[in-house]
């Protein structure tokens, strides 16, 4: 199958009269709707995320041409397991056909590959795959295209206390140093600033278990549309509605 070319005119920036310096940053999205997208068609629920997959392509040239810089997509987390094992299977295949055939398109265009969330869980052809595509675009310097797999907030979290606990048992670190800049460091983010951003598609309107400590104070943009039905219209209708808004962080209008 022939890799489609994401990027056809990438040259072109967002100008002032675009709204520059609105556009959020990083957008984070819940990826949602697939299974019940093929569902209703009377098709196994795989053609669903296969559907899916097309939708990364598109919404992911979307991004980059309008200058978001970090793109975090939900792709699996660590609640999927206990979906039927040929779905998980399909699912664990996926970044691997993905990368496989639009790695060159992305390296091409600058496009760095990351991935966040427990490697040791995945199947290794997955992580043969994600390691692969992380490697050869490090160098980049454009649009980073980060991938949450086998990914749950809460554990993430968890994660960052036990690890910051035991530098205090260590007497290597005073609880009264620990403010949000330093636990932040501990994240699965540290060098990422907290979406601006997030998208949950198919109607479904709560966090999931996903990014939980970051989206402490993200817009949120919830369509009912199904995963595989949104283009990239439906991603500048977000992008638009997430301009005209105003970000108080608490503080109030002057």
């Amino acid at each position: 199958m022939k890799s489609l070319n994401l990027w056809p005119g990438r040259e072109k920036s967002p100008s002032k009269e675009d709204g520059e310096g609105k556009i959020p940053q990083h957008i984070a999205i819940i990826m949602d709707g697939n299974g019940r997208w093929a569902k209703e068609r009377g098709m196994p629920r795989v053609v669903g995320h296969r559907a899916g997959m097309k939708t990364v392509k598109e919404i992911t040239k979307a991004a980059d041409e309008v200058g978001v810089k970090i793109l975090t997509l939900y792709a699996f987390s660590t609640e999927n397991w206990k979906r039927p094992k040929e779905e998980v299977d399909f699912l664990m295949r996926l970044p691997e056909e993905f990368l496989e055939l639009e790695l060159e398109e992305l390296i091409v265009n600058n496009v760095q590959v990351r991935m966040i969330g427990d490697k040791e869980g995945l199947p290794s052809h997955t992580v043969k795959a994600v390691e692969k595509a992380i490697q050869e675009t490090k160098d980049n310097s454009g649009l980073i295209l980060n991938f949450a797999l086998n990914y749950g907030g809460r554990k993430e979290i968890l994660d960052a206390v036990k690890a910051i606990a035991r530098k205090v048992e260590k007497r290597e670190l005073s609880p009264d140093s620990i403010d949000e800049q330093f636990f932040h460091q501990y994240l699965l983010t540290p060098d990422y600033p907290d979406p601006d951003l997030l998208i949950r598609t198919s109607g479904e309107i709560r966090l999931s278990n996903f990014m939980l400590w970051q989206l402490a104070y993200t817009e949120f943009w919830f369509s009912d549309k199904y995963w595989p039905d949104f283009h990239r219209e439906d991603f500048l209708e977000a992008v638009e509605a997430y301009k005209k808004r105003e970000r108080k962080f608490g503080r109030i209008k002057s």
